[in-house]
């Protein structure tokens, strides 16, 4: 039985960017692009049409911006199995954090090797985040140096149990399930249902939000930028 493709639907201002991505994923085998969208307004309307697996987003966009078309996105009950990966400069970009509260599953950059960016399509099409340990350290950095660092908020802390606090701190640094068996010495199976457990009580879509949640309500402190 031959595999279903994965569906891309790809959102960039920039027409030779979507060509060159629609030709690197038509070409991949177990890949098929179901759309191209010049701005967020018609990326939203695309994915509510074509209902992508993936969207790769660009965050800027004239009119509406990658992140008010994710926001709208992951907003839609009926869009909640959509991904969204979004294309970053990063170093010039002021929105991570807030793409990851709205409920990015994962960031690229755009000078990302094209097999990094097919696998990353694939990692979040299989309900995965892409999200490196040292992406989590830079958005950790540039959270901190916000003006007004968000404080922690007790409603939020009660929620966890010691040891799913201790967790959300591992996957707030970057861990994986993996990872985090091996330092606590408990099972990846373990290790995975408290992520789980965590994730549900703090209304996190996936492990990318998880760890915006968990630096926005100080479950973890960031280090120094």
């Amino acid at each position: 039985m031959t595999a279903v493709p994965v569906r891309v639907l790809i959102a960039d201002d920039e027409a030779l960017v979507r060509g060159g991505f629609r030709v690197l994923i038509d070409t991949e085998p177990g890949m098929t692009v179901v759309g191209e969208a010049a701005d967020g307004a018609e990326a939203v309307e695309l994915t509510r049409h074509t209902r992508p697996d993936v969207v790769l987003m660009d965050i800027r966009m004239p009119g509406v911006d990658g992140l008010s078309a994710l926001r709208q996105i992951t907003a839609d009950p009926d869009l909640a199995a959509v991904h969204v990966l979004v294309l970053t400069t990063f170093d010039h970009d002021e929105y991570v954090i807030d793409a990851l509260d709205a409920g990015a599953s994962g960031f690229l950059v755009k000078n990302t090797s094209p097999r990094q960016l097919l696998d990353g399509i694939r990692i979040i099409a299989g309900g995965e985040a892409l999200l490196s340990p040292g992406l989590t350290r830079r958005l950790a950095a540039r959270l901190a140096a916000r003006a007004e660092p968000p404080r922690a908020n007790p409603d939020v802390l009660a929620q966890l149990t010691d040891r799913e606090r201790e967790i959300v701190a591992h996957v707030a640094h970057g861990m994986t399930n993996d990872d985090i068996s091996a330092a606590l010495h408990i099972s990846r199976a373990t290790a995975k249902t408290h992520v789980s457990r965590a994730m549900t009580k703090l209304g996190a879509r996936d492990r990318a939000q998880l760890v915006a949640l968990a630096y926005r309500h100080r479950l973890v402190h960031p280090p120094p930028p």
